[in-house]
C-alpha cells in the first residue's frame, strides 16, 4: 500500500485511513463482499497502532460500508448503494465522546468481579443484608394505609417524610431546620451530584479530602471542576491546609466528610470544625458536609456535626439512610438555605421529575416508630463486633506487615501494608483469584499502599475467611 496518513495534519489518523477505504470503495479498489486487510496487517503497512486501524474500521461499519464479525475480519459491504444499505450509530464513538466520564476501570472490574457467586464482598461501602430491618420493613407495609395520593410529589419531596426527617434530626444531631430547606435525593451521591451540576461552573476550584470518597467519583471531572486535595490525618483535615488553598487557586467549595471519614475512619477535632466554620465565614466558602455514619458511634459517643454549629448558614448538610438502614431504599436529603434548595428541587425534578413515593412512606413510618432507635442499637453493637472482628483476623494473620488504627464508628477499615508489594491492582488480582473484593487504596486517594476493608459489608464468619484469603494473597506477593 503506497498510500500513508499524514501525521502533520488536523485530521484524526483514524478518520484518515476510514476515508481513504471508504474513498477506494466508491473508485472500485475494494470490490464488495471482499475482504480488507486484517488489523494487525494494515497497522503494520501504515505504521500505525492496531487501535488506529480499529477505530478506523468500526468508523466504516457504523456508516454500513464494511461488516466485522469477530474471527472473520472486516469485508467489504455486499450491496453498498443499493436499496438494502443501512446505516447503525457507531455507538463507540458516542461511548467515547459522550461528557458524563465512566467509573475508573478499577472499580468497574471491581464491581463486576463481585458478582461471582463464591466472591466474599469487602469492597462495596454498604451494610450487609443482615443488618437491614427487613422484618420492620414488612410490617410497615403491612400495616401502611395508602392515604397520599400516587401520582407525582412536591419537588422537594413528600412534605411528611420532610416533617419527620425535620424531628430525626432535631432529637439525634441537635441541626434545627425547616421542612422547605430539605430536598429528598436518591441517595447522598444525587445530593452531591444536584450540588456539583447546579452550584458550580466548569474551571471552577474544589477541595476534597485525601483520601476519601470522592477523590473515586467522576462526576467532579464530568462537571470540569479543578480539584486540590485537603491530606487527612489523625484529626481530620486541617483547616489551614484550605486557607493556603484559596489564596492560590480560590477555592469555591470544600467537600469533607468529618465523621467516621471514608475510608480512615477519623473523627475531625472539635477544634478543627470551629476554626473550619470561622474560616466558611471569613472566607464566604460554602461547606458540603457528607454525614452518613455519625450515628453508628460504638460507644454512643455524640458528635457534633459542623451542621449543628453553623451559625452563619456556611454548610449544605447530606446525609441519607443508606449506611444505616438499607442502601437500595435510596433514601438521601440535603438541608440548605431555601433559595438553594429550590434551585437543586427544579434541577431534580428535570432528571427524574420527583422522588418515589414508595420508599418516602416506608422512611417516614420507619423513622417515626421505636423501630428505629432500636435498629439503630443493633446496628451499633453488630458493627463493633464485626469491626473487633477484622481487628483480630488482622492481627492474627499478618502481624506487623500491615498496620491500622481502629475506627470507634462507621463500616470502614484504612489498612495500610508495611511493606512494599508489586501493585495495589496486582494484589487485587491475586486476591480475586481467591475470592475475595476489597478496595485498593489508590481509588480513594493519593496514598498508594492502603486498602480499604467495609466490615459492615460482611457477616462475621465471612470477614475472617476473608482476611485469611487477603493475606495469603499478600504473603504470596511479599515472599516471591
Amino acid at each position: 500500500m503506497d498510500w500513508k496518513p499524514d501525521r502533520k495534519a488536523k485530521k484524526a489518523v483514524y478518520r484518515q485511513i476510514a476515508d481513504y477505504i471508504e474513498r477506494g470503495i466508491a473508485l472500485g479498489e475494494f470490490l464488495p463482499d471482499s475482504m480488507l486487510p486484517s488489523e494487525r496487517r494494515l497497522a503494520e503497512d501504515l505504521g500505525v497502532n492496531r487501535s488506529t486501524v480499529v477505530a478506523a474500521y468500526e468508523e466504516l461499519a457504523a456508516a454500513g460500508v464494511v461488516t466485522r464479525k469477530k474471527g472473520s475480519g472486516t469485508q467489504v459491504s455486499s450491496d453498498i448503494w443499493g436499496m438494502s444499505h443501512k446505516r447503525i450509530p457507531n455507538w463507540g464513538r458516542y461511548i467515547e465522546y459522550g461528557s458524563f466520564l465512566p467509573n475508573l476501570p478499577l472499580v468497574q472490574k471491581i464491581r463486576n468481579e463481585t458478582q461471582e457467586h463464591d466472591m466474599i464482598n469487602l469492597s462495596s461501602g454498604e451494610l450487609s443484608p443482615g443488618l437491614f430491618p427487613s422484618i420492620e420493613f414488612r410490617s410497615i407495609l403491612a400495616e401502611m394505609p395508602i392515604k397520599a395520593p400516587l401520582g407525582y410529589d412536591h419537588p422537594q419531596g413528600n412534605l411528611e417524610l420532610r416533617k419527620t426527617i425535620t424531628t430525626h434530626i432535631k432529637e439525634t444531631k441537635q441541626i434545627d431546620t425547616e421542612p422547605y430547606s430539605i430536598l429528598i435525593t436518591s441517595g447522598a451521591q444525587q445530593a452531591l451530584h444536584l450540588v456539583i451540576q447546579c452550584l458550580l461552573k466548569p474551571g471552577d476550584a474544589v477541595a476534597i479530602e485525601d483520601p476519601s470518597y470522592c477523590y473515586s467519583l467522576p462526576i467532579f471531572q464530568s462537571a470540569g471542576l479543578k480539584t486540590f486535595l485537603l491530606p487527612v490525618d489523625d484529626n481530620g483535615m486541617n483547616p489551614e491546609d484550605i486557607r493556603s488553598l484559596h489564596k492560590k487557586h480560590r477555592i469555591k467549595m470544600v467537600f469533607t466528610n468529618p465523621t467516621y471519614q471514608n475510608p480512615t475512619g477519623t473523627v475531625m477535632s472539635l477544634t478543627r470544625r470551629k476554626q473550619l466554620l470561622e474560616l466558611s465565614s471569613e472566607l464566604g466558602l460554602p461547606i458540603i458536609e457528607d454525614d452518613p455514619y455519625s450515628l453508628t458511634s460504638f460507644d454512643w459517643t455524640f458528635i457534633p456535626t459542623l451542621k449543628s454549629m453553623d451559625v452563619n448558614g456556611t454548610v449544605l448538610y447530606i446525609s441519607s439512610l443508606s449506611k444505616i438502614v438499607a442502601s437500595g431504599l435510596r433514601i438521601g436529603w440535603i438541608i440548605g438555605p431555601k433559595r438553594v434548595i429550590e434551585r437543586l428541587a427544579d434541577a431534580k425534578q428535570q432528571v427524574d421529575f420527583g422522588h418515589s413515593i414508595f420508599p418516602q412512606w416506608i422512611a417516614h413510618h420507619f423513622l417515626q416508630s421505636s423501630q428505629f432507635q432500636q435498629h439503630i442499637t443493633m446496628l451499633q453493637l453488630e458493627l463493633k463486633k464485626r469491626r473487633d472482628v477484622i481487628v483480630t483476623s488482622l492481627r492474627d494473620t499478618l502481624g506487623n506487615r500491615v498496620s491500622y488504627d481502629s475506627p470507634e464508628g462507621g463500616i470502614h477499615l484504612w489498612c495500610w501494608i508495611n511493606e512494599e508489594v508489586v501493585s495495589p491492582t496486582h494484589l487485587l488480582e491475586e486476591s480475586f483469584k481467591r475470592g475475595l473484593a476489597f478496595l485498593p487504596g489508590s481509588v480513594m486517594g493519593t496514598q498508594k499502599n492502603y486498602v480499604r476493608f467495609t466490615f459492615g459489608r460482611g457477616e462475621t464468619s465471612e470477614i475472617e475467611k476473608g482476611i485469611a484469603r487477603f493475606a495469603d494473597a499478600l504473603n504470596s506477593l511479599l515472599d516471591s
